[in-house]
């Protein structure tokens, strides 16, 4: 579907630095606007429901600001024997979460919604990443978090930086998607919107 793609501003419905930085790689002219959504979970939701349903009403809160923009809304978070674990907000936290995360396999959900209010156009998928974080003990966990500061990150580590050395393993269709914004999907997306890529 194709939408006079010339005329239409790009608008990425985030403040974080990650994903301005990952959607740069794809070299096209783009703004950011944080949409104000309120991010708590529905009683019961599916945590992968709930991904695709924030990314969602990100987008379409700008969306709604802006219609005739293309808009992008992204969300995230990681999960660990069934429980969610989000941001962790302080190096306390997460130091904690990483404590937890020691041996195990997380799944970290990332989900993108594409949309533009005219004409209505909307594209949506949620790539899932599997990451197998090695045995650690406390004292490197400190040194990492001191080192990395990943108290803004899903899962309190930087798979881009030096959270890479605290993992066993890591697989996804994906590889930019663990980062926040799956560039693959994001890439199909703005495709069937108009916009030529690369």
């Amino acid at each position: 579907m194709h939408l006079q793609s010339h005329k239409r501003i790009i608008i990425l419905a985030s403040s974080s630095p990650y994903r301005k930085i990952l959607l740069e790689q794809l070299n096209i002219p783009f703004e950011t606007h944080s949409p104000e959504v309120d991010e708590t979970a529905a009683p019961g939701e599916d945590p992968v429901a709930l991904v695709e349903r924030l990314a969602r009403e990100k987008a379409q809160a700008l969306s709604s600001r802006y219609p005739q923009a293309i808009v992008i809304g992204s969300d995230q978070l990681a999960t660990c024997g069934g429980q969610i674990a989000g941001k962790p907000g302080n190096k306390q936290n997460a130091v904690a979460q990483l404590q937890s995360f020691s041996g195990q396999t997380v799944l970290f959900h990332t989900a993108i919604s594409v949309v533009c209010a005219r004409p209505h156009y909307s594209f949506e998928r949620t790539v899932s990443t599997k990451v197998i974080f090695r045995n650690l003990d406390d004292e490197e966990i400190h040194r990492y978090v001191e080192a990395d500061n990943p108290t803004d990150c899903a899962g309190s580590f930087k798979s881009e930086s030096l959270g890479i050395s605290l993992l066993r393993g890591m697989s996804s269709d994906d590889p930019t998607a663990i980062v926040g914004l799956p560039l693959i999907a994001v890439s199909d997306g703005l495709r069937e919107a108009g916009i030529d890529l690369p």
